[in-house]
């Protein structure tokens, strides 16, 4: 049994009211001890910043977040074999000083009903503490119910309305709203609110009267004030559509230059390609596709393609291989200029194909 061992196990009811808002109050500050003298086998029960910040943690390390059921029917599921449906989950807690530990609770649809109903009203914890000292080693889970153990713990909704609605914050909405209405009665900008008051009682009087004239409705110089607003409307949306006419425009025109620009450098490689034999004719329109779709890809096939001619034709001779026929016969030798053109045009075939001298000759021969 768990009161056999040093962490004990309590249900601690805390008499505050929940809110379908979704925090709640789990645990006051410092010592406590439930209305029928629990703990009875530690002086009371105690939770502080240290021990806040402990729980929170563990909380945080959870995967799934903990129950919120009805009246402790999950600690009881076991023996009385009853259902034990979730009112709400929570994992998200934070320390107060001074007033105690709270959790982020979502709220089923059921439990909500139940609680603005006032049929449920109080948290009841589960804990385990130390024996020795009371301390809160642990948040099991929590159940609604109607019978708090704790008493004096603070109301969650006059809580939320001191947090959500500090004067500080107040009073500066106040301004921000008397400035925009003033803005849209078309008052001065100094108008007090007194004189605001009075010119929104005038748009009520004439709502609640039916009034649709509209010299009537322009004493609130809302008319003026919408027409004048109207116009600059139209204004500004006539100057956005041609700024936006204007763009496509530019948009156009730079798409056929840069169409155009690479349509012209494509060409260029191809023919060099094709003068080179790099390429074949065949192969012509299938690089000129690629170009258009990925220039640097075309420029790096080309740069690496080896001229190739076909059998019975010939390479066009490189620089060096012309340079290498242009020679001058030794003396008491006669050079046949045409043997040499031959002999210059089968070298420019041999480095072209990668053949011998003999397969060159006779490729040309063919």
């Amino acid at each position: 049994m768990m009161r056999a061992m040093k962490h004990a196990i309590a249900l601690a009811a805390c008499s505050f009211a929940p809110s379908a808002t979704g925090e709640m109050q789990l645990l006051p500050a410092g010592k406590f001890s439930a209305r029928d003298g629990r703990p009875h086998d530690a002086e009371c029960w105690l939770i502080n910043s240290a021990i806040a910040k402990q729980l929170i943690a563990d909380i945080d390390a959870l995967k799934n977040p903990l129950v919120v059921d009805y009246e402790h029917q999950t600690m009881l599921a076991a023996d009385n074999g009853q259902p034990a449906p979730a009112a709400g989950w929570f994992k998200s807690v934070r320390w107060e000083e001074g007033v105690g530990l709270f959790a982020e609770v979502e709220w089923t649809e059921r439990a909500i009903a139940h609680i603005d109903a006032g049929e449920y009203k109080y948290i009841s914890p589960v804990i385990a503490y130390d024996k020795a000292t009371g301390a809160i080693k642990k948040i099991i889970n929590a159940a609604l119910t109607n019978s708090p153990a704790i008493d004096g713990m603070e109301a969650v909704t006059a809580r939320l309305t001191a947090e959500l609605y500090p004067q500080e914050t107040l009073t500066m909405d106040i301004d921000e709203l008397l400035e925009r209405v003033r803005y849209l009665l078309n008052l001065p900008t100094l108008a007090t609110p007194e004189e605001v008051a009075a010119e929104l009682q005038k748009a009520v009087d004439l709502i609640k009267a039916g009034e649709n004239d509209a010299v009537a409705a322009n004493t609130l110089g809302i008319v003026g004030l919408t027409t004048a607003r109207t116009a600059e409307v139209v204004a500004l949306k006539a100057e956005m559509e041609t700024a936006t006419a204007a763009l496509k425009a530019a948009q156009d025109e730079l798409s056929s230059i840069k169409t155009a620009a690479l349509a012209q450098e494509v060409d260029g490689l191809i023919t060099a390609a094709l003068t080179e034999h790099k390429i074949a004719p065949a192969q012509k329109d299938a690089m000129v596709e690629l170009g258009k779709k990925d220039l640097a890809l075309l420029k790096s096939i080309l740069s690496a393609a080896v001229p190739v001619v076909a059998v019975g034709q010939v390479a066009a001779p490189s620089a060096e291989t012309v340079a290498a026929a242009n020679f001058t016969a030794p003396q008491g030798f006669t050079a046949d200029g045409v043997a040499l053109e031959k002999l210059g045009k089968a070298h420019a075939y041999m480095q072209a194909n990668d053949v011998t001298l003999e397969t060159a000759l006779k490729a040309m021969e063919g």
